[in-house]
């Protein structure tokens, strides 16, 4: 009786289960042939590049045991940079390098890393450890987003990220995950960071969520999660609607950070967002989604351009949330 009770109250309020997820959104609007696009990180920064979205630039990339020698050679330039696999998911394998101390990589963390352990764990992403199916990858280096001092005051040592959700180009719902002590400066839900709702009309945050409980405060910074504006958020919105038009994927969640020289840039895609956000919404995105689908039946599906696409998601899902406040400066 009490889990019928339930079943309704989240029907009632339009969440969306993972069922539903796999079966009428993501086997319904994903092709099979198009997931290797989003699926293998080289390809997604390959196609990005040639349409002009911005993404962390790509200092080399390391697919064999033997290859792993001319690590030193990518680097040599470099006194910060990120290692990841090109298959990973949920953060898994993200090594984050944030300067060079001698012949030693100091971590984001301020472990001292020697070449060695940084060659050992790119052996380990060739492996397959962190690889979707276990199979042999490939080692990405990139360039290390640097945060902006407004995000820096509720985050701790990682860089935030933001998801949106996007169905059929319309951007559905979004927010700004947040890294913790707890989720080892990584933005990852599932590991301890902090998801924060984002009004999709103004970018403002709402409250955040941490551990699937209501949240005021980063627990590390204890500076308030909500009234903040995103900057650049037009083109945040602009950037995840057009990973559509990149990718052919209709139910899609498109990954944003904000690096501090270079403004919003194209992290990932992923071809089977999880439903978190809902909780960190605090909305449905069963409910939200219908309304898309709604309208595409009423202009006969048609692809209208980006621009009326984010206009349309703007007007529809407008959240009367906190009124955005500026920031003190730091002290």
């Amino acid at each position: 009786m009490l889990w019928s009770k339930t079943r309704k109250a989240l029907r009632a309020r339009g969440v969306m289960g993972i069922n539903q997820r796999n079966g009428d959104y993501i086997l319904r609007y994903n092709k099979r042939s198009l997931y290797p696009l989003v699926d293998d990180k080289i390809k997604t920064k390959k196609m990005a590049l040639d349409a002009g979205i911005r993404v962390p630039e790509l200092y080399g990339t390391i697919a064999t045991e033997q290859g792993i020698s001319t690590l030193r050679k990518v680097v040599d330039t470099h006194r910060d940079f990120v290692i990841k696999p090109a298959e990973g998911a949920g953060g898994d394998g993200i090594m984050v390098i944030a300067d060079r101390f001698e012949d030693y990589f100091r971590s984001a963390s301020g472990r001292i890393i020697t070449l060695e352990e940084l060659e050992h764990h790119i052996s380990g992403i060739i492996s397959g450890i962190y690889s979707l199916g276990g199979h042999r990858d490939q080692a990405l280096i990139e360039y290390r987003v640097t945060s902006t001092e407004l995000f820096k005051r509720i985050s701790y040592e990682g860089v935030p990220d933001i998801r949106i959700i996007v169905l059929k180009g319309y951007p559905v719902a979004a927010m700004l995950r947040l890294p913790t002590r707890q989720s080892q400066g990584k933005a990852n839900l599932h590991q301890g960071a902090i998801g924060v709702g984002l009004d999709l009309s103004t970018g403002v945050t709402l409250d955040g969520t941490w551990l699937n409980r209501k949240i005021q405060r980063h627990p590390d910074t204890a500076n308030a999660v909500a009234g903040l504006t995103v900057p650049d958020w037009e083109d945040c919105l602009s950037l995840a609607a057009r990973c559509y038009d990149l990718t052919g994927l209709g139910y899609l969640g498109v990954d944003l950070v904000m690096d501090r020289d270079h403004g919003p840039m194209m992290l990932e895609l992923n071809a089977r967002p999880g439903l978190n956000i809902q909780i960190a919404m605090d909305d449905g995105l069963l409910r939200r989604c219908r309304i898309i689908e709604d309208y595409l039946e009423s202009v006969g599906d048609k692809d209208l351009p980006a621009a009326e696409r984010i206009a349309f998601s703007k007007s529809k899902f407008a959240v009367a949330g906190p009124v955005a406040v500026e920031p003190q400066e730091p002290s």
